[in-house]
């Protein structure tokens, strides 16, 4: 398994004694970048700035130099709350939840959950991190009606009734629920922090409950913003990195706001983590993110203008960058993407067309259509033959993966597709040899994708070819993501090519929301995710049993604690997905490329790559990264 249990047996270690605490006030060591601040008495030393209990890692780096990485549009600097990976509760490299932010939490059943900071930590501005920001968050911004109109998040409403929220002292906060809330933490571990604390000694200077109303009105008119509201919600944005005054707990601060086309991330002095001896991480001193057109990212690599990049990288790539290895002096990791599959095919059951609507929601159909697809050949087209072939499932690395659900209806039997489409009664066909539909259309299905994957365009034009010997056409559409959307919420698509399951890599503790029909942006069935996301409103019912079976299972995931029922409800799901070909999966196991310079240390040469649960290098850690002594490099640019 490539998820190693580092973290896990270090939290063990410290638990135990194993490994020393650096006394406070003793033997730490601070970095080279902020001495000038600390003599001329701008910050406090060290000692003084880090929680009293700082989180200690087995590393031993070196201090310094920048990391230069590119993204393909201003706005993307946002994806560093992604992978520098700071929560107040986390997966570590086993996939087990451990306290982050948190000194400590505790579960009681998943219906109260008591959470207990760091004394002493405090944010990047110097401001401490206390319970204060926990309750500004959920009384002044989630309840608030001109700041959150839909009122609190989605994840911390049970049966529509928000949890009873208490501040038991400056460094403690308890949610209680009535019924379980077993993806309370699993959401505050997940790619996209939902941040349910506020930098609230910042932020109450734009709130009309702090300040003046009339003047924070006039100061957003000549933002050119409608009310106060907007104007804290400009300032209030750790999501998207665009404002440098807003203090951060993460490693790096950003330092410059657009338009620019270089953003700088500096060290945060005030980091609740050290390693064993007594430096203060992160090691690196700056992150710098240059725009960059996505098509000249491996161009650039190739180049040597980069020390770390990944997002933007794909498999096609590989060639072009192991070509420059060593002349520019990078290597070229190539970690598994944790997928369902690279591509999927999603028949769209809620589609408008009443006779496509039929054939999708026939099982036969599906299965035939998956039964006709030479996966093989597609491996070796695609993913050089190192991929797996088989369903739309998790992999094997997860703990819950059955290998019988992988080859289900997925091995290639042109004769037995045929048979079933002969069953369903498309016997008839036209001179060219393709099927013709009851109402006597080709049997012509239009795949519709957003063209931005190279491999998913290419896949399905070798597809086309397989159909075609049993009697089904292909057309490819490509088109705008945000387009190819709204058609799929409107019902006008037949079937969507896309990428398969976000979270391949599941425990029984991650909830199974991409199983359920309970989201519009799942291309199977858009109606019924809009149905249950506006409780009734919009969409149409789950009409299907199997489907309705997957919604039940979900719920009854959603109303308990107990893991081994939580265990039960993923297995049954993923069978039912197997049997059913909700979507129909190829091949999954790409390979992330990620270019890293010659020097710089600390990645593993191996490890699964994905957006959820690891989101992306999240789980790895880069603030452990560092240059070596002999190629070490001083802030540069």
């Amino acid at each position: 398994m490539l998820l190693k249990a580092r973290t896990q047996k270090l939290a063990l270690a410290v638990a135990l004694g194993l490994l020393a605490l650096p006394a406070m006030g003793q033997d730490f060591k601070d970095a080279p970048f902020l001495a000038e601040q600390v003599k001329d008495k701008k910050l406090p030393p060290l000692a003084e700035r880090l929680p009293k209990s700082p989180i200690v890692v087995n590393s031993a780096g070196q201090y310094g130099g920048d990391v230069v990485t590119l993204v393909p549009r201003p706005r993307d600097i946002r994806y560093i709350s992604t992978f520098a990976y700071t929560r107040l509760v986390g997966y570590d490299q086993d996939l087990q939840l451990q306290p982050d932010l948190l000194e400590k939490y505790e579960n009681e059943d998943d219906r109260v959950f008591t959470f207990t900071l760091r004394e002493g930590h405090r944010w990047s501005d110097g401001s401490p991190f206390t319970a204060e920001d926990f309750r500004y968050y959920w009384e002044d911004v989630a309840q608030n009606q001109d700041l959150s109109p839909a009122g609190p998040p989605e994840f911390m409403m049970v049966d529509g009734k928000p949890p009873r929220f208490e501040v038991l002292d400056e460094r403690t906060v308890r949610y209680t629920w009535d019924k379980p809330n077993p993806r309370f933490l699993p959401q505050l571990a997940g790619p996209l922090d939902p941040g349910i604390y506020r930098a609230s000694a910042y932020l109450k200077q734009f709130h009309a409950k702090y300040a003046d109303k009339a003047a924070l009105d006039e100061k957003a008119k000549q933002q050119k913003l409608k009310s106060w509201a907007a104007l804290h919600n400009r300032m209030d944005d750790m999501k998207e990195q665009t404002n440098p005054a807003l203090p951060t707990l993460m490693a790096w601060r950003v330092m410059n706001a657009a338009p620019a086309n270089r953003f700088i991330f500096e060290r945060n002095p005030y980091y609740h983590r050290v390693d064993s001896q007594g430096q203060q991480l992160p090691y690196v001193d700056r992150l710098i993110m240059d725009v960059s057109a996505p098509g000249l990212f491996a161009a650039k690599a190739n180049a040597g203008e980069v020390d770390l990049l990944f997002r933007g990288l794909s498999m096609s790539d590989i060639p072009v960058l192991k070509e420059g290895e060593k002349a520019k002096g990078y290597k070229t990791l190539l970690w598994p993407y944790a997928r369902g599959t690279e591509l999927a095919l999603y028949p769209n059951l809620n589609t408008v067309d009443p006779v496509w609507r039929q054939l999708n929601r026939d099982v036969r159909f599906r299965r035939a259509l998956s039964l006709g697809i030479d996966r093989k050949t597609l491996n070796n087209a695609l993913l050089f033959g190192l991929g797996t072939e088989g369903n739309n499932t998790i992999v094997s690395e997860s703990p819950l993966f059955k290998e019988e659900l992988r080859t289900m209806n997925a091995g290639y039997d042109p004769a037995e597709a045929s048979r079933l489409l002969d069953e369903i009664g498309l016997t008839k066909r036209n001179g060219a040899g393709i099927r013709l539909l009851p109402d006597g259309r080709e049997l012509e299905i239009i795949v519709e994708t957003d063209g931005e994957s190279s491999l998913v365009v290419d896949g399905l034009t070798l597809i086309g070819e397989f159909w075609r010997e049993i009697g089904v056409r292909l057309f490819v559409k490509p088109q705008d993501r945000t387009v190819l959307r709204n058609r799929s919420y409107a019902g006008l698509t037949v079937m969507v090519a896309a990428p398969g399951l976000d979270n391949a890599i599941p425990t029984a503790i991650m909830p199974p929301t991409e199983l359920a029909p309970m989201r519009q942006d799942n291309y199977t069935w858009p109606k019924w995710g809009q149905h249950v996301e506006t409780k009734g409103k919009n969409g149409e019912q789950v009409d299907i049993p199997e489907a309705q079976r997957l919604l039940e299972l979900y719920e009854t995931w959603m109303s308990t604690g107990n893991r081994e029922v939580q265990r039960n409800v993923w297995s049954e799901m993923l069978r039912n997905h197997a049997e059913n070909q909700w979507a129909i999966g190829t091949i999954s196991g790409a390979l992330q490329p990620i270019v890293v310079r010659n020097g710089l240390e600390g990645l593993p040469a191996k490890e699964l790559y994905s957006w959820e649960p690891t989101a992306m290098l999240g789980i790895y850690r880069l603030d452990e990264i560092h240059w070596n002594k002999a190629a070490r490099k001083e802030a540069r640019r």
